[in-house]
Formats: C-alpha cells, sequence, structure tokens
C-alpha cells in the first residue's frame, strides 16, 4: 500500500483514532483533518489517494468541501453522514461523492470500501482496460481516468467515468441499475439503485446533450445505455 494516503476528515477524535487503527494496520498512511478549511487545505497542497469526509463538520461543512474539491479534482471522496439523514446522502452524491457510509460504522467496513476503490483501480489495469475510447469530439480514458470533449478534461469523479466507459464501450447494450452497480461498485458496495441513477444525472449534467452523434439513453423500467448514430 505504498504512496496511498488516506485523509480523514472528521471533527471526532475517536472516528481518527479507530480508523487510523485499522488503516495502518492494512498498510495505509493517515493524515487528519478536524474541519472543512483544513481538509481543504491538505487536499491543496498534499492531495491525498482517498478522502473520508465527514458531513457535520465546523467551520465548513463536507457538503461544501466535496463541491469545492470537485471543481479541480477527481480524488476518490467517501462520504460519513448520520443515520436517517438522506438528504446528506443524496446531496453528496449530487456533488461528486463517490459513496457514503452511515453513522454509526465499522471501522472494517470503511477499509473494506477504500480497498475496494483500490482493487478495481488495480483490476481495470491488470486486465488491460487501458484503452481509450474515441467517439465524435467525446475521449474516455479508463487508465488515465480522464473525460475529455473538444479536447478539454471534463472534471469527472472515478466513478462517473467507470459508469461512462462501461456503457460506451459497450454502446447499444441495456445495463440495468443493478448491473451497474455490481459492476462498477462490486459487491462491496452497500447502497442502492438511486445512486446509479444520481450518476447518470451528473454525467448527463456534465456533457452536451445536442451536436453530437451520441446519447446517454434512458430506457425506462430497465437502465441505461450509450448510442451512437
Amino acid at each position: 500500500m505504498q504512496n496511498v494516503n488516506i485523509l480523514i476528515c472528521d471533527d471526532d477524535p475517536i472516528v481518527h483514532e479507530s480508523l487510523e487503527i485499522y488503516l495502518k494496520s492494512e498498510g495505509f498512511a493517515c493524515m487528519s483533518a478536524y474541519d472543512g478549511e483544513e481538509a481543504l487545505r491538505i487536499i491543496k497542497t498534499t492531495p491525498p489517494s482517498l478522502v473520508v469526509l465527514d458531513v457535520m463538520m465546523p467551520k465548513l461543512n463536507g457538503l461544501n468541501v466535496c463541491k469545492e474539491v470537485r471543481k479541480a479534482s477527481d480524488v476518490p471522496i467517501i462520504m460519513l453522514t448520520a443515520k436517517g439523514e438522506e438528504i446528506d446522502k443524496i446531496l453528496g452524491l449530487e456533488l461528486g461523492a463517490d459513496d457514503y457510509i452511515v453513522k454509526p460504522f465499522s471501522p472494517r467496513e470503511v477499509v473494506a470500501r477504500i480497498k475496494a476503490v483500490r482493487r478495481r483501480v488495480i483490476e481495470n489495469a491488470s486486465e488491460g482496460k487501458s484503452s481509450v475510447l474515441y467517439f465524435n469530439r467525446l475521449e474516455i480514458s479508463l487508465k488515465h481516468y480522464r473525460v475529455k470533449f473538444d479536447d478539454r478534461v471534463v472534471i469527472s469523479t472515478p466513478k462517473e467515468v467507470e459508469i461512462l466507459y462501461l456503457l460506451a464501450s459497450n454502446p447499444g447494450q441495456v445495463f440495468s441499475r443493478e448491473q451497474i452497480l455490481d459492476r462498477v461498485w462490486g459487491y462491496d458496495y452497500y447502497g442502492d439503485t438511486r445512486t446509479v441513477d444520481t450518476h447518470i444525472k451528473r454525467i448527463r449534467a456534465k456533457l452536451p446533450q445536442e451536436g453530437t452523434s451520441w446519447e446517454l439513453h434512458t430506457v425506462y423500467g430497465v437502465g441505461y445505455k450509450f448510442e451512437e448514430e
């Protein structure tokens, strides 16, 4: 796990202590931030490999931190949200979080989520999924986790890139929400199909809807597909 540095952002010292014990035992390095402003400073000066970000933090809450980070970075973000606060989960995903965990949580669960993200990146590389997909004015690189339109980088989260790559690498094939969850999040994911809808909505908002020969299409009652004329 060399050079894999996890930033823990939470105002509760106990959260830091419990997560650090488990993360360090797995070979991860850790950094800590106890408020939103400190989190942003660290992310800008010492970019982490992944961020564990609590929604409720002093000075700047986690949702605003996530929003600011997504303006310039695609670092994976796992949000921590209080039990029952459904709106926080939805907002977090809409703002670009890759996953969320409800408090109280097991440190083992957090470690499993972090390892799942790492495993997907490694598996994609080992399986040769490093090619770049080209369509009319659109470029999708899974190797670099990058999307470009008209040669301009479209800031996207890793999950958004993986979903778009999955659909675009199988033009015309319909994927159900459950299939997308399984292929992109894997069996370690504990969420629901609304997560897929949220990510599709974000992808569409970042890409043009007119003047191209391709479309991210909804098949009502089934799922989604990428169509090319």
